[in-house]
């Protein structure tokens, strides 16, 4: 079974520093219908104006994964972490038993194009962590790519659930499979172009959850990125 979940359907706010759209109920848009999928708790495509961000704020017991599309993004923490996350760049973040952090633009004329993603720890009051790891494109090329696993498996970023994430860039025609265990269950987030999920059409940033079902066919109509969640 697939169930669309199209990105005219989201949540909106723009704050002027800030447009974001929320798949999933999160601050004040609440759809009872919307409260996530599996582990996954929070689906945002975020737009950050140049100079503006996220002042220092707290989370606790999750697991936090951002992506940048487009632009720049200057992480600080709480643990003494300070970065820079950019294309091709997978962050993710352990709230634990708690941490405060910021995420700032730092270009004085471009705006940063990300997605923040939250998932359920598999426990709580785990240690805090951070990890920013670049996976290159020609290994995301036409292909899924491990970038975060329960296990660190192929050099992927360890999340704290059982859960796999992918990432792909697909060329115009090209198709992916991926086969779903008994009991596994999968959510598709298009990040540009448009593909085909086992025949049914979705375009940037529509979204898609997946049970009861053994093997996906995803192919990209015109040149796309894709992230794919399987999940337990």
């Amino acid at each position: 079974m697939i169930q669309i979940r199209k990105s005219t359907d989201r949540g909106h706010a723009n704050h002027g520093w800030l447009n974001t759209y929320h798949t999933f109920s999160f601050a004040s848009y609440r759809d009872p219908k919307q409260m996530g999928f599996r582990s996954l708790r929070v689906m945002n495509e975020d737009w950050v104006a140049p100079g503006q961000g996220f002042g220092t704020h707290p989370h606790q017991d999750m697991e936090i994964v951002t992506y940048v599309l487009e632009g720049a993004l200057e992480h600080k923490d709480s643990m003494g972490n300070g970065e820079v996350l950019r294309p091709g760049e997978f962050q993710r973040m352990t709230a634990g038993t708690g941490i405060t952090h910021s995420e700032f633009n730092p270009s004085a004329t471009e705006p940063v194009h990300l997605y923040q993603i939250w998932l359920y720890p598999d426990q709580k009051g785990l240690e805090p962590g951070y990890e920013q790891k670049r996976f290159p494109e020609v290994e995301r090329q036409n292909r899924l790519r491990l970038v975060a696993s329960h296990d660190a498996d192929q050099g992927s970023l360890l999340i704290h659930q059982d859960a796999r994430i992918f990432l792909a860039r697909l060329g115009h025609g090209h198709e992916v499979i991926h086969e779903l265990a008994p009991g596994r269950h999968a959510w598709l987030q298009v990040l540009r172009g448009s593909v085909r999920l086992n025949g049914q059409e979705l375009q940037t940033s529509d979204g898609a959850s997946v049970s009861d079902e053994t093997s996906l066919s995803i192919q990209s109509i015109d040149d796309a990125e894709v992230m794919l969640f399987d999940l337990a």
